[in-house]
């Protein structure tokens, strides 16, 4: 079978790619939110569905107003596509409001078998808040229990578990330890805020002890450190990197990957548009999603 497009003759490719559908806001530069999820996803070979969770007012130095969307449009908006297609995995990013993480909650507990990426952005690059207590909340009780990856950054991680330690300065695994006690398969808290020579990132979740006396595969034993990566820190502030990563791991899952591995491709390719970044504006650098194209254009 062909089509015909523009006068030329085309045959139609027969394979649908994977399906990622991801909730996130809007971003007018295009670095960070939903626009920087539709290139990674797209740029890892999946197909990119979107539900619009919040319209901001940014630029590449900062956001100076976030207007969540009504929470029965999200819902509608979720519900339509999914009644339509076949998703592979999901990606949260800013939700915007309490009704709108009670709506995702609510459309995702229908789907259980499809992996669930959360990125909780609570806070802008420049450091504006971008989700309140109430926020932090209902994300703890209604979607981190239905998680398959929470991707945290340092801060991030130290305030979700606040409420569980009593304060927001527990060590990186004390957080990670109680975020996946809140339900969650996998915890990677990434360690771009932390003040270390390289960046280090840490999965936590099931780690697997050794075969049985049977030879049977590994089984489940505890919950602790399943792997750490450490990366060349590079110079600059970066406007997107943890969408970018979360987005990656999304594609790498609906790619088939398992969770260990999902992480370790996602972050090197995170990694390589950082080291790729440019700065249209005069705020941030805004990673290279599409790199590898540049590269071969180049070359």
């Amino acid at each position: 079978m062909s089509v015909c497009i523009t006068g030329t003759r085309m045959s139609r490719h027969p394979t649908t790619p994977p399906l990622v559908l991801t909730f996130a806001g809007s971003d007018p530069t295009c670095g960070a939110g939903l626009q920087a999820d539709l290139m990674t996803i797209a740029s890892l070979g999946c197909h990119p569905l979107t539900v619009i969770t919040a319209v901001t007012v940014q630029d590449s130095a900062r956001v100076t107003g976030v207007d969540a969307i009504d929470a029965g449009w999200l819902e509608d908006q979720a519900r339509q596509v999914l009644e339509d297609v076949s998703v592979s995995a999901f990606k949260v990013g800013l939700i915007g409001s309490v009704e709108n993480v009670a709506a995702i909650a609510e459309v995702v507990a229908d789907y259980p078998d499809i992996p669930l990426v959360l990125d909780p952005v609570l806070a802008a690059g420049n450091g504006d808040d971008l989700a309140g207590d109430e926020i932090v909340s209902a994300m703890r009780e209604l979607l981190i229990p239905q998680t398959t990856v929470l991707t945290p950054n340092s801060l991030e991680a130290r305030r979700l578990a606040a409420a569980d330690l009593g304060s927001d300065d527990g060590s990186l695994e004390e957080c990670a330890m109680h975020m996946l006690g809140l339900g969650c398969e996998f915890v990677l808290v990434t360690g771009t805020h932390e003040n270390t020579m390289q960046v280090v990132n840490s999965l936590y979740g099931p780690v697997r002890g050794p075969a049985d006396d049977d030879g049977d595969d590994p089984r489940p034993q505890a919950m602790g450190l399943v792997r750490s990566d450490a990366w060349t820190r590079l110079a600059g502030s970066y406007h997107g990197s943890g969408c970018t990563l979360a987005a990656a791991i999304a594609a790498m899952l609906a790619n088939g990957q398992d969770v260990p591995q999902a992480v370790r491709e996602a972050q090197e390719y995170t990694w390589n548009t950082l080291k790729a970044a440019f700065r249209p504006g005069m705020g941030q650098f805004i990673p290279d999603r599409f790199f590898w194209a540049r590269r071969a254009r180049e070359d």
